[in-house]
Protein backbone atom coordinates (compact mmCIF):
# COMPACT_ATOMS: atom_id res chain seq x y z
CA UNK A 1 0.00 0.00 0.00
CA UNK A 2 1.35 3.75 -0.82
CA UNK A 3 2.37 5.54 2.03
CA UNK A 4 -0.56 8.27 1.53
CA UNK A 5 -2.86 5.34 2.28
CA UNK A 6 -2.02 3.96 5.76
CA UNK A 7 -3.73 1.31 6.09
CA UNK A 8 -6.33 1.28 9.22
CA UNK A 9 -8.40 -1.63 10.79
CA UNK A 10 -11.26 0.43 11.76
CA UNK A 11 -11.62 2.33 9.08
CA UNK A 12 -11.44 -0.79 6.57
CA UNK A 13 -14.80 -1.51 5.46
CA UNK A 14 -16.83 -3.49 3.52
CA UNK A 15 -18.56 -0.64 1.88
CA UNK A 16 -17.38 2.63 0.72
CA UNK A 17 -17.99 5.51 3.25
CA UNK A 18 -16.37 8.73 3.04
CA UNK A 19 -13.55 9.99 5.18
CA UNK A 20 -12.59 12.90 7.32
CA UNK A 21 -11.88 16.09 5.31
CA UNK A 22 -12.75 14.25 2.05
CA UNK A 23 -14.82 16.57 0.06
CA UNK A 24 -13.87 14.54 -3.43
CA UNK A 25 -16.36 12.21 -4.94
CA UNK A 26 -15.31 9.62 -6.57
CA UNK A 27 -14.43 9.79 -10.48
CA UNK A 28 -15.97 7.34 -13.34
CA UNK A 29 -13.72 5.94 -15.32
CA UNK A 30 -15.27 8.32 -18.29
CA UNK A 31 -14.84 11.24 -16.19
CA UNK A 32 -11.02 10.38 -15.49
CA UNK A 33 -10.71 9.19 -19.31
CA UNK A 34 -12.11 12.32 -20.79
CA UNK A 35 -10.08 14.12 -17.87
CA UNK A 36 -7.01 12.83 -19.04
CA UNK A 37 -7.69 13.35 -23.18
CA UNK A 38 -8.18 16.77 -22.48
CA UNK A 39 -4.96 17.49 -20.23
CA UNK A 40 -2.93 15.46 -23.31
CA UNK A 41 -4.93 17.43 -26.29
CA UNK A 42 -3.94 20.68 -24.14
CA UNK A 43 -0.10 19.66 -23.25
CA UNK A 44 0.74 18.48 -26.49
CA UNK A 45 -1.85 19.96 -29.52
CA UNK A 46 0.87 19.85 -32.04
CA UNK A 47 3.94 17.51 -32.21
CA UNK A 48 6.39 16.24 -34.25
CA UNK A 49 7.91 12.77 -33.70
CA UNK A 50 10.60 10.59 -35.39
CA UNK A 51 10.63 6.91 -35.66
CA UNK A 52 10.28 3.81 -37.07
CA UNK A 53 6.79 2.26 -39.14
CA UNK A 54 5.43 -0.64 -37.91
CA UNK A 55 2.39 -2.33 -38.10
CA UNK A 56 1.30 -0.25 -40.84
CA UNK A 57 -2.51 -1.41 -41.43
CA UNK A 58 -5.03 0.20 -44.16
CA UNK A 59 -8.66 0.06 -43.17
CA UNK A 60 -11.02 -1.00 -45.50
CA UNK A 61 -12.74 3.26 -44.36
CA UNK A 62 -9.24 4.52 -45.59
CA UNK A 63 -7.97 5.13 -42.24
CA UNK A 64 -4.19 4.61 -41.61
CA UNK A 65 -3.40 2.69 -38.37
CA UNK A 66 0.27 2.52 -37.70
CA UNK A 67 2.98 2.24 -34.54
CA UNK A 68 5.78 4.56 -34.64
CA UNK A 69 9.00 3.00 -32.46
CA UNK A 70 12.47 3.73 -31.62
CA UNK A 71 14.99 1.74 -29.61
CA UNK A 72 13.12 1.85 -26.08
CA UNK A 73 9.74 2.97 -26.41
CA UNK A 74 6.13 2.87 -28.99
CA UNK A 75 3.58 5.05 -29.46
CA UNK A 76 0.68 4.07 -31.48
CA UNK A 77 -0.75 6.53 -34.16
CA UNK A 78 -4.02 6.85 -36.35
CA UNK A 79 -4.02 9.08 -39.71
CA UNK A 80 -7.52 9.59 -41.08
CA UNK A 81 -8.70 8.96 -44.69
CA UNK A 82 -8.26 12.59 -46.43
CA UNK A 83 -4.94 12.83 -44.84
CA UNK A 84 -3.93 9.38 -46.30
CA UNK A 85 -4.77 10.74 -49.63
CA UNK A 86 -2.60 13.57 -49.47
CA UNK A 87 0.70 11.14 -48.80
CA UNK A 88 3.65 11.35 -51.52
CA UNK A 89 4.43 7.74 -50.50
CA UNK A 90 3.12 4.32 -49.55
CA UNK A 91 3.73 3.98 -45.86
CA UNK A 92 5.44 0.23 -45.16
CA UNK A 93 6.83 -1.32 -42.18
CA UNK A 94 10.41 -0.57 -41.40
CA UNK A 95 10.74 3.16 -43.10
CA UNK A 96 11.85 5.74 -40.57
CA UNK A 97 9.40 9.18 -40.80
CA UNK A 98 8.51 12.31 -39.15
CA UNK A 99 4.97 12.50 -37.82
CA UNK A 100 2.96 15.66 -37.65
CA UNK A 101 0.13 15.73 -35.44
CA UNK A 102 -1.79 15.62 -32.00
CA UNK A 103 -0.90 13.33 -28.92
CA UNK A 104 -4.67 12.16 -27.75
CA UNK A 105 -6.21 9.20 -25.64
CA UNK A 106 -8.08 6.24 -26.44
CA UNK A 107 -10.36 5.36 -24.22
CA UNK A 108 -11.18 2.26 -25.24
CA UNK A 109 -8.41 0.61 -24.42
CA UNK A 110 -6.82 2.97 -22.20
CA UNK A 111 -3.68 4.24 -23.92
CA UNK A 112 -2.48 6.88 -25.41
CA UNK A 113 -1.63 7.99 -29.45
CA UNK A 114 -0.97 10.62 -32.09
CA UNK A 115 -3.15 11.31 -34.54
CA UNK A 116 -0.87 12.10 -37.87
CA UNK A 117 -1.73 14.94 -39.95
CA UNK A 118 1.21 14.74 -41.98
CA UNK A 119 3.75 12.04 -42.54
CA UNK A 120 7.00 12.66 -44.41
CA UNK A 121 10.32 10.27 -44.80
CA UNK A 122 13.11 11.15 -42.23
CA UNK A 123 15.90 12.21 -45.08
CA UNK A 124 17.23 10.95 -48.26
CA UNK A 125 18.30 7.95 -46.42
CA UNK A 126 14.49 7.05 -45.75
CA UNK A 127 13.69 7.71 -49.25
CA UNK A 128 16.47 5.27 -50.48
CA UNK A 129 15.72 2.25 -48.34
CA UNK A 130 11.75 3.02 -49.47
CA UNK A 131 13.28 2.85 -52.75
CA UNK A 132 15.17 -0.13 -52.22
CA UNK A 133 12.46 -1.78 -50.62
CA UNK A 134 9.80 -1.50 -53.64
CA UNK A 135 12.69 -2.53 -56.07
CA UNK A 136 13.10 -5.43 -54.52
CA UNK A 137 9.25 -6.36 -54.51
CA UNK A 138 8.70 -5.83 -57.69
CA UNK A 139 12.38 -7.33 -58.91
CA UNK A 140 10.33 -10.51 -57.37
CA UNK A 141 7.50 -9.83 -59.49
CA UNK A 142 9.25 -9.94 -62.09
CA UNK A 143 8.79 -6.50 -63.77
CA UNK A 144 11.90 -5.87 -64.41
CA UNK A 145 12.62 -8.94 -66.15
CA UNK A 146 14.71 -8.59 -69.38
CA UNK A 147 12.80 -11.13 -71.03
CA UNK A 148 9.98 -8.87 -71.03
CA UNK A 149 11.73 -6.43 -72.83
CA UNK A 150 10.04 -5.57 -76.62
CA UNK A 151 12.07 -4.16 -79.49
CA UNK A 152 11.34 -0.96 -80.39
CA UNK A 153 9.99 0.39 -83.67
CA UNK A 154 12.67 0.62 -86.54
CA UNK A 155 10.50 3.78 -87.87
CA UNK A 156 7.58 4.87 -85.75
CA UNK A 157 5.07 6.43 -87.17
CA UNK A 158 3.26 8.34 -84.09
CA UNK A 159 5.41 9.03 -81.14
CA UNK A 160 3.20 9.62 -77.69
CA UNK A 161 5.43 11.74 -75.04
CA UNK A 162 3.94 12.07 -71.42
CA UNK A 163 5.99 15.03 -69.53
CA UNK A 164 5.20 18.48 -68.99
CA UNK A 165 3.79 20.48 -71.63
CA UNK A 166 5.81 24.06 -70.63
CA UNK A 167 9.24 22.53 -69.90
CA UNK A 168 12.30 22.01 -71.71
CA UNK A 169 11.99 18.66 -71.76
CA UNK A 170 9.07 18.34 -74.42
CA UNK A 171 11.32 21.85 -76.33
CA UNK A 172 14.55 19.10 -77.04
CA UNK A 173 12.52 15.63 -77.63
CA UNK A 174 10.97 18.26 -80.93
CA UNK A 175 14.29 19.29 -81.91
CA UNK A 176 16.09 16.49 -82.09
CA UNK A 177 12.80 14.82 -83.74
CA UNK A 178 12.93 17.54 -86.26
CA UNK A 179 16.63 17.32 -86.75
CA UNK A 180 17.04 13.34 -86.91
CA UNK A 181 13.14 12.11 -88.68
CA UNK A 182 10.41 14.66 -88.96
CA UNK A 183 7.92 12.03 -86.65
CA UNK A 184 4.21 12.95 -85.91
CA UNK A 185 4.22 13.90 -81.87
CA UNK A 186 1.36 13.15 -80.03
CA UNK A 187 2.00 14.94 -75.78
CA UNK A 188 0.05 13.99 -73.09
CA UNK A 189 0.50 16.35 -70.34
CA UNK A 190 1.31 15.53 -66.97
CA UNK A 191 3.07 17.03 -63.61
CA UNK A 192 6.16 15.78 -63.20
CA UNK A 193 6.67 16.37 -59.36
CA UNK A 194 4.73 17.13 -56.35
CA UNK A 195 1.15 15.98 -55.32
CA UNK A 196 -0.98 14.22 -58.31
CA UNK A 197 2.12 13.92 -60.55
CA UNK A 198 2.11 9.60 -59.99
CA UNK A 199 -1.30 9.61 -60.26
CA UNK A 200 -1.46 11.12 -63.90
CA UNK A 201 1.72 9.74 -65.09
CA UNK A 202 0.15 6.39 -64.70
CA UNK A 203 -2.85 7.84 -66.24
CA UNK A 204 -1.17 9.04 -69.23
CA UNK A 205 0.78 5.90 -70.09
CA UNK A 206 -2.63 3.52 -69.33
CA UNK A 207 -4.35 5.85 -71.83
CA UNK A 208 -1.83 5.62 -74.73
CA UNK A 209 -1.89 1.67 -74.24
CA UNK A 210 -5.70 1.45 -73.97
CA UNK A 211 -6.47 3.04 -76.79
CA UNK A 212 -7.50 0.42 -79.65
CA UNK A 213 -5.48 -1.03 -82.87
CA UNK A 214 -6.41 1.16 -85.72
CA UNK A 215 -7.01 4.18 -83.80
CA UNK A 216 -5.19 7.59 -86.00
CA UNK A 217 -4.23 8.46 -82.19
CA UNK A 218 -2.43 5.83 -81.30
CA UNK A 219 1.65 5.98 -81.01
CA UNK A 220 4.19 3.43 -82.45
CA UNK A 221 6.21 4.50 -79.41
CA UNK A 222 5.71 5.86 -75.96
CA UNK A 223 8.21 7.86 -74.31
CA UNK A 224 8.30 9.12 -70.15
CA UNK A 225 10.07 12.04 -69.88
CA UNK A 226 11.40 14.38 -67.21
CA UNK A 227 14.43 16.77 -66.40
CA UNK A 228 17.04 16.17 -63.54
CA UNK A 229 16.16 16.92 -60.20
CA UNK A 230 17.11 15.37 -56.65
CA UNK A 231 15.79 12.11 -55.92
CA UNK A 232 12.70 13.88 -53.95
CA UNK A 233 12.05 15.81 -57.27
CA UNK A 234 11.45 12.42 -59.22
CA UNK A 235 10.24 10.62 -56.85
CA UNK A 236 6.94 10.16 -59.14
CA UNK A 237 8.56 7.56 -61.24
CA UNK A 238 9.35 5.66 -58.36
CA UNK A 239 6.05 4.70 -57.29
CA UNK A 240 4.54 1.69 -57.95
CA UNK A 241 1.59 2.85 -60.17
CA UNK A 242 3.62 4.39 -62.55
CA UNK A 243 6.22 1.36 -62.41
CA UNK A 244 3.28 -0.96 -63.31
CA UNK A 245 1.78 1.27 -66.23
CA UNK A 246 4.88 1.47 -68.01
CA UNK A 247 5.35 -2.45 -67.28
CA UNK A 248 1.54 -3.05 -68.64
CA UNK A 249 1.70 -0.66 -71.20
CA UNK A 250 0.85 -2.48 -74.95
CA UNK A 251 3.34 -0.53 -76.98
CA UNK A 252 6.97 -0.28 -76.49
CA UNK A 253 8.48 2.54 -73.97
CA UNK A 254 11.39 4.69 -73.43
CA UNK A 255 12.20 5.70 -69.74
CA UNK A 256 14.48 9.33 -70.11
CA UNK A 257 13.63 10.54 -66.69
CA UNK A 258 16.47 12.88 -65.08
CA UNK A 259 20.02 13.27 -66.58
CA UNK A 260 22.52 10.41 -66.96
CA UNK A 261 23.35 9.80 -62.84
CA UNK A 262 19.62 9.51 -61.99
CA UNK A 263 17.73 6.49 -62.04
CA UNK A 264 14.16 5.94 -61.17
CA UNK A 265 12.23 2.27 -61.41
CA UNK A 266 10.60 3.07 -63.74
CA UNK A 267 13.53 3.19 -66.13
CA UNK A 268 13.87 -0.86 -65.17
CA UNK A 269 10.40 -1.43 -65.73
CA UNK A 270 10.90 0.38 -69.35
CA UNK A 271 11.70 -1.34 -72.82
CA UNK A 272 14.72 1.23 -73.57
CA UNK A 273 16.21 3.51 -70.87
CA UNK A 274 17.77 6.60 -72.14
CA UNK A 275 20.19 9.12 -70.05
CA UNK A 276 18.46 12.02 -70.94
CA UNK A 277 15.12 13.20 -72.84
CA UNK A 278 17.36 14.23 -76.10
CA UNK A 279 19.08 10.79 -76.35
CA UNK A 280 15.08 9.66 -75.88
CA UNK A 281 14.48 11.02 -79.63
CA UNK A 282 17.99 9.61 -80.80
CA UNK A 283 16.85 6.13 -79.81
CA UNK A 284 13.02 6.52 -81.16
CA UNK A 285 13.72 6.93 -84.82
CA UNK A 286 16.79 7.02 -87.24
CA UNK A 287 18.64 9.36 -89.15
CA UNK A 288 16.60 10.44 -92.37
CA UNK A 289 20.14 11.51 -94.22
CA UNK A 290 21.97 8.15 -93.04
CA UNK A 291 18.57 6.48 -94.67
CA UNK A 292 18.60 8.24 -97.99
CA UNK A 293 22.59 7.60 -98.26
CA UNK A 294 22.05 3.88 -97.36
CA UNK A 295 19.43 3.19 -99.54
CA UNK A 296 21.23 5.13 -102.44
CA UNK A 297 24.13 3.24 -101.66
CA UNK A 298 22.16 -0.01 -102.32
CA UNK A 299 20.00 1.52 -105.43
CA UNK A 300 23.79 1.42 -106.68
CA UNK A 301 24.32 -1.79 -105.15
CA UNK A 302 22.05 -3.01 -107.29
CA UNK A 303 22.43 -1.26 -110.54
CA UNK A 304 26.27 -2.55 -110.27
CA UNK A 305 24.80 -5.89 -109.69
CA UNK A 306 22.40 -6.13 -112.24
CA UNK A 307 24.89 -4.57 -115.12
CA UNK A 308 27.80 -6.39 -113.96
CA UNK A 309 27.17 -9.79 -115.74
CA UNK A 310 26.59 -7.91 -118.76
CA UNK A 311 29.54 -6.21 -118.64
CA UNK A 312 31.50 -9.64 -117.61
CA UNK A 313 29.16 -11.04 -121.01
CA UNK A 314 30.67 -8.13 -122.96
CA UNK A 315 34.10 -8.77 -121.81
CA UNK A 316 34.11 -12.27 -122.60
CA UNK A 317 32.28 -12.22 -125.89
CA UNK A 318 35.04 -9.77 -126.84
CA UNK A 319 37.79 -11.97 -125.86
CA UNK A 320 36.27 -14.52 -127.71
CA UNK A 321 35.38 -12.05 -130.91
CA UNK A 322 39.10 -11.13 -130.77
CA UNK A 323 40.14 -14.95 -131.20
CA UNK A 324 37.88 -15.62 -134.22
CA UNK A 325 39.65 -15.14 -137.61
CA UNK A 326 38.79 -12.75 -140.21
CA UNK A 327 36.58 -13.40 -143.00
CA UNK A 328 39.72 -13.31 -145.57
CA UNK A 329 41.19 -15.79 -143.03
CA UNK A 330 37.49 -17.75 -143.44
CA UNK A 331 37.46 -17.47 -147.13
CA UNK A 332 40.98 -18.09 -147.97
CA UNK A 333 40.74 -21.92 -147.81
CA UNK A 334 37.67 -22.27 -149.63
CA UNK A 335 39.33 -19.89 -152.43
CA UNK A 336 42.56 -21.70 -152.34
CA UNK A 337 39.94 -24.84 -153.16
CA UNK A 338 37.94 -23.03 -155.69
CA UNK A 339 41.06 -22.29 -158.01
CA UNK A 340 42.34 -26.03 -157.53
CA UNK A 341 39.40 -27.27 -158.87
CA UNK A 342 38.99 -25.13 -161.79
CA UNK A 343 42.57 -25.75 -163.19
CA UNK A 344 41.96 -29.66 -162.41
CA UNK A 345 38.21 -29.08 -164.49
CA UNK A 346 40.21 -26.99 -167.06
CA UNK A 347 42.65 -29.97 -167.78
CA UNK A 348 40.33 -32.50 -167.25
CA UNK A 349 37.88 -31.19 -170.14
CA UNK A 350 40.81 -30.53 -172.30
CA UNK A 351 42.16 -33.98 -171.76
CA UNK A 352 38.38 -35.53 -172.62
CA UNK A 353 38.24 -33.78 -175.63
CA UNK A 354 41.51 -34.91 -176.81
CA UNK A 355 40.77 -38.60 -175.54
CA UNK A 356 37.35 -37.85 -177.96
CA UNK A 357 38.85 -36.48 -180.85
CA UNK A 358 41.01 -39.37 -180.96
CA UNK A 359 38.20 -42.21 -180.26
CA UNK A 360 36.41 -39.96 -183.29
CA UNK A 361 39.18 -40.31 -185.36
CA UNK A 362 39.53 -44.29 -184.68
CA UNK A 363 36.00 -45.02 -185.17
CA UNK A 364 34.88 -46.18 -188.66
CA UNK A 365 31.16 -46.85 -189.64
CA UNK A 366 30.34 -49.58 -192.19
CA UNK A 367 27.15 -49.00 -194.42
CA UNK A 368 26.23 -52.27 -193.58
CA UNK A 369 25.22 -51.16 -190.36
CA UNK A 370 23.81 -47.87 -190.91
CA UNK A 371 21.47 -49.46 -193.17
CA UNK A 372 20.48 -52.47 -190.80
CA UNK A 373 19.54 -49.13 -188.48
CA UNK A 374 17.25 -47.87 -190.88
CA UNK A 375 15.61 -50.95 -192.03
CA UNK A 376 14.93 -51.44 -187.82
CA UNK A 377 13.32 -47.81 -187.39
CA UNK A 378 11.36 -48.46 -190.65
CA UNK A 379 10.08 -52.10 -189.09
CA UNK A 380 9.04 -49.91 -185.77
CA UNK A 381 7.32 -46.77 -187.30
CA UNK A 382 5.07 -49.12 -189.92
CA UNK A 383 4.11 -51.39 -186.96
CA UNK A 384 2.36 -48.29 -185.51
CA UNK A 385 -1.33 -47.86 -186.31
CA UNK A 386 -3.47 -44.75 -185.68
CA UNK A 387 -7.14 -46.32 -185.63
CA UNK A 388 -9.47 -43.13 -186.64
CA UNK A 389 -12.24 -43.75 -183.96
CA UNK A 390 -9.81 -42.76 -181.11
CA UNK A 391 -9.33 -39.71 -182.69
CA UNK A 392 -12.98 -38.74 -183.29
CA UNK A 393 -13.90 -40.01 -180.15
CA UNK A 394 -10.88 -37.55 -178.70
CA UNK A 395 -12.60 -34.54 -180.66
CA UNK A 396 -16.29 -35.53 -179.39
CA UNK A 397 -15.02 -35.21 -175.87
CA UNK A 398 -13.23 -31.69 -176.31
CA UNK A 399 -16.57 -30.80 -178.34
CA UNK A 400 -18.89 -31.46 -175.80
CA UNK A 401 -16.66 -30.00 -173.45
CA UNK A 402 -16.86 -26.67 -175.57
CA UNK A 403 -20.18 -26.87 -175.81
CA UNK A 404 -21.22 -26.71 -172.08
CA UNK A 405 -18.36 -24.20 -171.96
CA UNK A 406 -20.34 -22.10 -174.19
CA UNK A 407 -23.62 -22.43 -173.06
CA UNK A 408 -22.53 -21.23 -169.22
CA UNK A 409 -20.78 -18.16 -171.15
CA UNK A 410 -24.10 -17.38 -172.89
CA UNK A 411 -26.06 -17.57 -169.31
CA UNK A 412 -23.99 -15.92 -167.20
CA UNK A 413 -23.51 -12.76 -170.39
CA UNK A 414 -24.64 -9.32 -168.50
CA UNK A 415 -26.30 -8.11 -172.34
CA UNK A 416 -28.14 -11.62 -172.93
CA UNK A 417 -30.90 -10.57 -171.05
CA UNK A 418 -30.97 -6.73 -173.00
CA UNK A 419 -32.81 -8.85 -175.84
CA UNK A 420 -35.57 -9.26 -173.38
CA UNK A 421 -35.79 -5.40 -172.67
CA UNK A 422 -33.50 -5.45 -169.78
CA UNK A 423 -31.20 -2.39 -169.60
CA UNK A 424 -27.84 -2.25 -167.81
CA UNK A 425 -26.61 1.10 -165.97
CA UNK A 426 -23.10 1.91 -166.56
CA UNK A 427 -20.26 4.28 -164.81
CA UNK A 428 -18.20 6.98 -166.58
CA UNK A 429 -15.69 3.86 -166.25
CA UNK A 430 -17.85 1.56 -168.08
CA UNK A 431 -18.16 -0.61 -164.74
CA UNK A 432 -21.76 -1.99 -164.29
CA UNK A 433 -23.74 -0.31 -161.06
CA UNK A 434 -25.94 -2.68 -159.19
CA UNK A 435 -26.94 -0.48 -156.65
CA UNK A 436 -29.09 2.71 -156.61
CA UNK A 437 -26.53 4.09 -153.69
CA UNK A 438 -23.95 3.80 -156.54
CA UNK A 439 -25.83 5.45 -159.36
CA UNK A 440 -26.84 8.46 -157.48
CA UNK A 441 -23.05 9.49 -157.03
CA UNK A 442 -22.26 9.82 -160.48
CA UNK A 443 -23.05 12.71 -162.89
CA UNK A 444 -23.58 10.83 -165.55
CA UNK A 445 -24.33 7.76 -166.34
CA UNK A 446 -25.24 5.51 -169.88
CA UNK A 447 -27.92 3.31 -170.30
CA UNK A 448 -26.67 -0.05 -172.41
CA UNK A 449 -29.78 -1.45 -174.33
CA UNK A 450 -29.84 -4.09 -176.65
CA UNK A 451 -30.08 -2.02 -179.65
CA UNK A 452 -27.42 0.61 -178.48
CA UNK A 453 -26.31 2.84 -175.90
CA UNK A 454 -28.16 5.98 -174.23
CA UNK A 455 -26.09 8.94 -172.47
CA UNK A 456 -28.07 10.10 -169.06
CA UNK A 457 -27.21 12.64 -166.78
CA UNK A 458 -28.11 12.78 -163.14
CA UNK A 459 -29.70 16.04 -161.12
CA UNK A 460 -29.25 15.39 -156.88
CA UNK A 461 -31.48 17.90 -156.33
CA UNK A 462 -34.72 17.18 -158.55
CA UNK A 463 -35.80 13.64 -159.88
CA UNK A 464 -34.33 13.09 -163.51
CA UNK A 465 -37.46 13.09 -166.28
CA UNK A 466 -39.16 10.49 -167.90
CA UNK A 467 -36.85 8.97 -170.82
CA UNK A 468 -38.70 9.65 -174.21
CA UNK A 469 -40.53 7.09 -175.63
CA UNK A 470 -38.70 5.74 -178.93
CA UNK A 471 -41.10 5.35 -182.10
CA UNK A 472 -41.59 1.09 -182.61
CA UNK A 473 -39.67 0.13 -185.57
CA UNK A 474 -41.82 -0.53 -189.37
CA UNK A 475 -42.10 -4.09 -189.38
CA UNK A 476 -41.80 -5.42 -192.46
CA UNK A 477 -44.12 -6.97 -194.31
CA UNK A 478 -45.32 -10.64 -193.42
CA UNK A 479 -42.99 -10.19 -190.81
CA UNK A 480 -43.96 -12.96 -188.01
CA UNK A 481 -45.40 -10.81 -184.91
CA UNK A 482 -42.73 -10.39 -181.77
CA UNK A 483 -43.02 -9.19 -178.13
CA UNK A 484 -43.90 -5.37 -177.90
CA UNK A 485 -41.10 -3.28 -176.60
CA UNK A 486 -41.31 -2.62 -173.06
CA UNK A 487 -39.74 1.01 -173.72
CA UNK A 488 -42.51 1.14 -176.50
Amino acid sequence: MPADFPSNPEEDSLVAKGRAGDNAAPLSISEISSLLKRAVEDQFGFVRLRGELSGVKRAASGHLYCALKDEKAVIDGVMWRGNTQRLPFQPEDGLEVVASGKLTTYPGRSKYQIVIERMELAGEGALLALLEKTKARLTAEGLFDEGRKRALPFLPRTIGVVTSPTGAVIRDILHRLADRFPSRVIVWPVLVQGKGAADQVAAAVRGFSGLPAGHPDRPDLVIVARGGGSIEDLWSFNEEAVVRAIAECSMPTISAVGHETDTTLADFAADRRAPTPTAAAEMAVPVRAELAATLADFGARKERAILRPVQLGRERLEARVQRLPGPAALLQPPAQALDDLSDRLRRGLTDRTARGREKLGKLRLPPAILERGLREATRSLESIRLMPSMVERRLAEKRARLGALERVMRSLDPDAVLQRGYARVLGPDGHTLTSQTEASKEAALTLKFRDGDLAVTTDKSRAAPPAPRSKPKSKPAGAPPTQDDLFG
